[in-house]
């Protein structure tokens, strides 16, 4: 369980059963940009708020600090092992296939469960959009929200999943494409909030600063660490990219760099038009973000505030005397939201195909479909399980059960990169790392720490996680690995990539 399939397999493996290379920097760059912004902006700052008030503009900071170290790790790994599979396939180099299955595992709370939080989120804007249409169309509450939130089921979210899954089954160069369209539409709808929002702005609105603490600022760092989850799907996409060892690092930092930028301005521009309070309970204790209690408690008011709105953007807008606006912003939240299920999926469905590529999971979940030359079979499994959880369970939830799977994934890929500067340092790196042995281990240091800060309940929930995936493993895994079977590389047959034609 602590063998590895070197770097020249690996490289072997994909050239000869290989994804075909269509995607280049503008494409990348836009698949970044639209797997990261998304409903870490669009939902998740008032999750982020209850946590630390206007504090939360440090939390962004520190959130996209660790997320900047990382890049930085993964875009050397990504430029020297331009394959499928992520941090799965940078950790079975480097440090053996028990830690790469256990990568590959965690991987499923980042994209699969992300897929689901953006989903929900999703939801949340399309039921308040309706609502303020002219001719109000009232979504029941029993199918506008999972049981935490008031509901019974999310039906809305459901179907987008299903709905995105659907089209990624009919090909990616096509979704690629609706892709970049729906990112200029979140751009440009980002862009009038900033522009509409910053004028009104209040310095009463920032006091207090903190009213939660350093502890809340860094609690809410670590769940708004989600809202920079999806620049790591751009190395999953490396098979798939034109010139690799150029066109990764240069799309993983500058979909980061411009993320970074429009969080800053989008959530100075929220807490000074509006304002940004937690709520706080009869006992003077700040409220859990997601819980029945502060869902009481919202209900509660008549001036909403934004910790308790599920559109907050949109919200704001409309409270400042924006309502065309708001509504506008809601609907833009409604097309573009899908594209980060879209590249949530991707990025999961890919892990799984290089997982089972490599005989760890059934090869079955490797099959292309004879007319799309798309893998439909795992495409399809993550779907209804990305749809399942949506269905039931609250958007900050989830954001807090992925972060724990991707604070785990960005560490091992963190110290991946320091193992292969020692064991092969002579190895070609067509992007180095600068300050390696600063950044990587800063990288480290601040995935623990997020984790630290996370609710107990995903802190739990991420142990137990691994080791059901460990039971998978030693029950499947283990005795079907290519590598085991000495198997490290594939026929030469040719798989038509997942880009349609």
């Amino acid at each position: 369980m602590w063998r590895v399939k070197s770097l020249d397999a690996i490289l072997a493996t994909a050239q000869k059963k290989s994804l075909h290379r269509s995607l280049g920097l503008v494409q990348l760059t836009l698949l970044g940009i639209g797997g990261v912004i998304g409903t870490g902006i669009f939902v998740l700052t008032a999750e982020a708020a209850q946590k630390a008030g206007p504090g939360m503009m440090i939390s962004f900071i520190i959130a996209g600090a660790v997320s900047a170290v990382a890049a930085l790790c993964y875009a050397e790994l990504a430029s020297m092992v331009p394959v499928s599979g992520s941090a799965y396939t940078y950790s079975y180099a480097v440090l053996g296939e028990l830690v790469a299955w256990l990568v590959g595992w965690a991987l499923i709370l980042e994209y699969a469960v992300a897929a689901s939080a953006v989903s929900v989120g999703w939801s949340g804007y399309i039921v308040g959009l309706l609502a303020h249409l002219p001719d109000p169309i009232i979504v029941p509450p029993e199918l506008a929200a999972g049981p935490y939130a008031g509901g019974v089921f999310n039906l809305l979210a459901v179907i987008v999943a299903l709905a995105v899954t659907g089209l990624l089954v009919i090909g990616t160069r096509e979704s690629a494409t609706i892709n970049a369209v729906l990112v200029a539409v979140k751009l440009v709808a980002l862009g009038a909030f900033i522009w509409l929002a910053l004028p009104v702005m209040s310095n009463e609105n920032f006091h207090p600063f903190s009213p939660l603490g350093t502890g809340g600022i860094i609690a809410a760092a670590a769940s708004i660490f989600f809202a920079y989850v999806g620049f790591d799907a751009v190395s999953t996409a490396a098979e798939e990219t034109k010139n690799p060892q150029r066109n990764l690092p240069i799309g993983l930092m500058a979909s980061l760099g411009i993320c970074t930028l429009i969080y800053l301005l989008v959530a100075a521009a929220a807490i000074g038009s509006y304002g940004a309070q937690p709520v706080m309970g009869a006992d003077g204790a700040a409220l859990a973000p997601g819980s029945m209690e502060i869902t009481a408690a919202c209900a509660a008011f008549t001036d909403q505030p934004l910790v308790c709105s599920r559109e907050a953007l949109a919200h704001v807008l409309r409270s400042i005397g924006h309502p065309m606006v708001g509504n506008l912003l809601g609907l833009a939240a409604g097309l573009a939201l899908p594209t980060v299920i879209l590249m949530m999926i991707y990025g999961q469905t890919r892990i799984f195909f290089v997982m089972s590529r490599d005989g760890l999971l059934p090869e079955k979940l490797s099959s292309i479909h004879p007319r799309f030359r798309t893998p439909h079979v795992v495409t399809w499994i993550t779907g209804v399980v990305v749809a399942f959880a949506a269905a039931f369970l609250p958007v900050g939830r989830l954001a807090d059960i992925s972060n724990s799977g991707t604070l785990f994934a960005f560490a091992v890929v963190s110290v991946a990169v320091l193992v292969l500067r020692k064991t092969q340092p002579d190895r070609h790196r067509p992007f180095r790392t600068p300050l390696i042995w600063l950044f990587a281990p800063l990288s480290v240091v601040g995935c623990v720490t997020l984790f630290a800060f996370l609710p107990w309940q995903a802190q739990i929930l991420f142990p137990v996680w691994s080791l059901i995936g460990l039971a998978f493993y030693f029950a499947y895994g283990y005795r079907h690995s290519h590598v085991a079977r000495g198997h490290t590389d594939v026929p030469e047959t040719e798989i038509p990539g997942p880009i349609s034609k």
